[in-house]
């Protein structure tokens, strides 16, 4: 994607960021907790159904539909909770540790503030393909003018 292509839903400053971290921290917790239950899960069923044919009549093949019923279930809950973040405007990056991007503006250009669950508040930033690797600490004030506004 080039830069000039991206248009975010939202410009953050880090205030505003910070701002969210309550309702986002809670929301990627789950994320987070729930994506780790789902790779879980979804490993044990491979395992139960790789070894064996089901057939009609086979005593664990109800359960095992089951299991794959409340897979898909929770694996639409994880893509709602994706979407919320989506409508707030934060982009998800990893689902396991919780990394989350906020869209801000630096110096004229789009970057992302980048935050991690475990972290007290937005404390860093990359460029758009720089990634979690390029992640660089926010002088103070470095975003602070950043235009926040919808766009």
């Amino acid at each position: 994607m080039s830069r000039q292509a991206y248009k975010p839903k939202k410009l953050f400053t880090v205030d505003e960021a910070n701002a969210m971290l309550p309702l986002v921290r809670a929301i990627a917790k789950d994320v987070s907790e729930l994506y780790h239950d789902l790779i879980e899960r979804q490993r044990r069923l491979d395992q139960l159904t790789g070894r064996r044919d089901i057939e009609a009549g086979d005593p664990y093949s109800d359960e095992l539909v089951e299991m794959e019923r409340e897979l898909e279930a929770d694996q639409r809950r994880l893509r709602e909770y994706v979407e919320e973040l989506q409508h707030l405007g934060v982009e998800l990056k990893g689902p396991a540790d919780g990394l989350l991007d906020f869209p801000s503006e630096l110096e004229g250009r789009i970057v992302y503030l980048c935050w991690k669950l475990g972290e007290p508040e937005v404390a860093h930033w990359h460029e758009l393909d720089a990634g979690f690797a390029g992640r660089q600490s926010l002088a103070v004030g470095a975003l602070d003018s950043a235009d926040g506004h919808s766009h």
